[in-house]
């Protein structure tokens, strides 16, 4: 542990040591370093960074990446060791939300120094201060050439950053290098594209006529964007978690079926893809999967972990887990929909389900493609009691059943769902006097139908 604390700190002291070098240049006398637009500039930036220090402030709720036009500004404005020192002194005070906070300012300022000298760099190699400005200074700038420098500075600066963060990935976290750099610059380029043409705004509002309190105004839209956007995902993680919480308290009071609402949940996707639905909707639909079964946490322990048949009385006990589960979510406004997919996943279309005996289009369309996600795990998934069925015999279990307790339309859009992605479930409640479940393609007996209604109806019944 001890060499690979030590071998983080010699990468990052590398990393500060190229920063160091490449800013050096604007420190030496005579070189004529534009140190009023450099301290606005990093003074901004530093202002930026400064609220989410601060207790009263609640977090900025900004990310990193907030005010990267602030900092591609600079890099279109100045000469390149100049540049990389305006995103010095706020990396060095900004935000750090896990320990060590020390050592991440430090890396953070170094990698965005390189980043925005190497923006810079490339900035000016392909003439963008003479384009940003135009022939004659105080010139309208040379459009649309001034575009390639700009465009070509965002490429630079995404691709440093994310060489350095793959870097640390590998040292720090010992990642494998075909995982620590993957996706980080097909992830960041949009985004810092973006960024780059927010800058040149910026920047030719800067050499304009009416100077830097002009280029300022745009710095407005730009904070209250990323505000807005960063609630949206704090918003967002806050309703992913009151998920995870209440289906980990089913998976623990329901030992047999850990794991089952998550697969729900992606087999509920499956179909809304298939569907066509919009991607809200698809959401809405996976919530819906994934707590579908959230009433059980009303049900006694001890039905819902009997291993032989059930009485009729613990039968009805467990038929009212679908209103227990609408009552439990009834006021958690995000979910939409998919109350009523809790409420109605047991309805069938004949009518003989439960717990309102709805039927046809009666039956909320959200629930109707709970109940075929629902039946169609039960089946497929080994429990401690029986071994789950082959994908293929399961799906022609579904359609044997569809129009009676499940809808056609539903039933083939999960197959072709299937076909086109195929599905990777996995064993829960797992018994190792139980022999491995039976290949898709193995020969031997089918295993015999899961219900234990009469009527021979797909999935397990009410449980």
């Amino acid at each position: 542990m001890k060499a690979t604390r030590g071998a983080v700190r010699a990468h990052i002291g590398a990393v500060a040591l190229g920063a160091a070098l490449c800013a050096a240049p604007a420190l030496s006398p005579g070189t004529g370093t534009p140190w009023a637009t450099l301290g606005l500039l990093a003074g901004l930036y530093l202002a930026c960074e400064l609220p989410g220090r601060f207790p009263f402030s609640g977090g900025s709720g900004l990310g990193a990446g907030s005010f990267f036009p602030l900092l591609l500004t600079a890099a279109l404005l100045l000469p390149p060791p100049a540049a990389a020192l305006v995103a010095v002194p706020g990396s060095l005070v900004g935000r750090v939300d896990k320990p060590p906070a020390a050592a991440r300012r430090f890396w953070r300022a170094a990698e965005l120094a390189l980043a925005v000298w190497a923006a810079a760099r490339v900035h000016t190699l392909l003439g963008g201060p003479a384009a940003l400005g135009g022939p004659v200074p105080g010139s309208p700038p040379d459009l649309p050439y001034a575009l390639l420098p700009v465009c070509a500075a965002a490429l630079a600066f995404s691709a440093v950053l994310a060489l350095l963060d793959g870097s640390i990935l590998l040292v720090a976290e010992q990642l494998p290098a075909r995982r620590a750099w993957r996706g980080l610059l097909p992830r960041s380029l949009g985004p810092h594209l973006v960024h780059g043409l927010a800058g040149l705004m910026m920047a030719v509002l800067w050499n304009s006529s009416y100077g830097p309190p002009a280029a300022l105004v745009v710095l407005l839209p730009m904070y209250i964007s990323g505000w807005v956007f960063a609630q949206y995902h704090r918003e967002h993680a806050a309703h992913r978690a009151t998920i995870r919480a209440l289906v980990q308290a089913v998976d623990i009071k329901d030992t047999y079926t850990r794991g089952h609402s998550e697969r729900v949940g992606r087999a509920s996707v499956l179909i809304a893809q298939e569907l066509g639905m919009d991607r809200e909707r698809v959401e809405v639909l996976r919530f819906a999967g994934i707590l579908h079964d959230v009433g059980k946490l009303g049900v006694p322990t001890r039905v819902l972990r009997k291993d032989g048949p059930l009485t009729p009385e613990e039968r009805r006990v467990i038929e009212l887990h679908p209103e227990y589960g609408h009552e439990i979510v009834r006021g958690i406004g995000f979910l939409g929909e998919a109350r009523a997919a809790i409420l109605h996943h047991h309805e069938r279309l004949d009518g003989s389900g439960y717990p309102y005996g709805l039927s046809g289009r009666g039956i909320p369309e959200c629930a109707r493609v709970v109940a075929v996600a629902d039946a169609f795990d039960a089946m497929t998934s080994t429990r401690s009691y029986r071994r789950g069925r082959p994908v293929p015999v399961a799906v022609e279990e579904l359609k044997r059943c569809a129009g009676t307790q499940f809808d056609p339309q539903m039933v083939r859009a999960l197959a072709r769902g299937l076909e086109r992605y195929g599905w990777f479930g996995a064993v829960t409640a797992d018994d190792p006097r139980l022999p491995p479940p039976r290949d898709e393609d193995s020969a031997g007996p089918v295993p015999a139908p899961l219900s234990p209604r009469p009527d021979g109806s797909a999935g397990e019944g009410p449980r």
